[in-house]
């Protein structure tokens, strides 16, 4: 079976950039993926790279088959991921096309399946620490020798979608400090920890959120026309960071996530 070492979420505009790449389908006991995946070589390493939305963006934010994206990447072989997600700003000082590599998030969704684990084996994985520090820490920095603005660390509220934020609701995430706001970094994020594979989150800015003030109403053609503005941009740190992605250290909490999470049934 073909293999890779990297998987990258919200493939589209990046894999177009690959020479000699391949498709690959693949089912699995959750149904099948978003698309087909694209493999290719990025800097010596072998990248799977899938559009979350599907191909040409037909699945809604709670339609998305978040545990067959994960399940498939595994059996692909991969066992690092970026997941980049256009965004929404919570505060009024983060600037649009700006990155946060977030170490939290905080999910406002409902009805999505958000695990693998219904029993009769019970597993409780922690989310305390939810993103891998060690490929945080790897985008941050590559990000800076880049000249690339992006935050260490910020917590992301996701909203079940597809319909954005009330004033008061998005007032409400904003009073309670959080930073950005998206429909798709949860289960995406959690479902990698519970297959002990590694994640970070990459917040994009495509706009303020309605309850920041002075702004306007966000809408769906605004936040694609600054994610394409900023497209090349993130590009250019993926595949800047891509190349220096090792596997998982020894002493990585990802990879370690179901260490004492099981309780067998009696």
């Amino acid at each position: 079976m073909t293999r890779a070492e990297i998987g990258i979420f919200g493939g589209s505009g990046f894999y177009s950039f690959l020479e000699d790449v391949e498709q690959v389908e693949l089912e699995t006991p959750y149904g099948k993926p978003s698309a087909p995946f694209t493999l290719g070589d990025v800097g010596g390493k072998r990248v799977a790279f899938l559009p979350r939305h599907g191909v040409n963006h037909e699945l809604p934010p709670h339609a998305i088959p978040y545990r067959a994206n994960l399940w498939a990447m595994k059996e692909l072989g991969v066992r690092r991921i970026v997941g980049p997600n256009a965004s929404g700003a919570l505060k009024g000082e983060l600037e649009l096309g700006e990155f946060v590599v977030c170490d939290q998030f905080v999910d406002r969704t409902s009805g999505r399946t958000d695990t693998f684990y219904d029993g009769p084996e019970t597993t409780h994985v922690s989310a305390a620490d939810p993103y891998c520090p060690d490929l945080r820490a790897l985008l941050v920095e590559t990000a800076g020798h880049l000249g690339i603005r992006a935050r260490d660390g910020g917590t992301v509220v996701v909203i079940q979608g597809p319909r954005f934020s009330t004033r008061a609701e998005s007032k409400w995430f904003q009073e309670m400090g959080w930073d950005t706001i998206n429909m798709t970094a949860y289960p995406e994020g959690y479902l990698a920890r519970e297959l002990e594979l590694c994640y970070a989150n990459i917040s994009m800015v495509t706009d303020h959120d309605v309850g920041v003030e002075g702004a306007e109403p966000v809408s769906h053609e605004q936040v694609v026309t600054v994610f394409e503005e900023n497209n090349e941009r993130l590009r250019e740190l993926l595949f800047a960071v891509i190349p220096k992605i090792g596997p998982p250290r020894d002493d990585d909490p990802c990879s370690k996530a179901l260490a004492g999470a099981r309780i067998s049934p009696e």
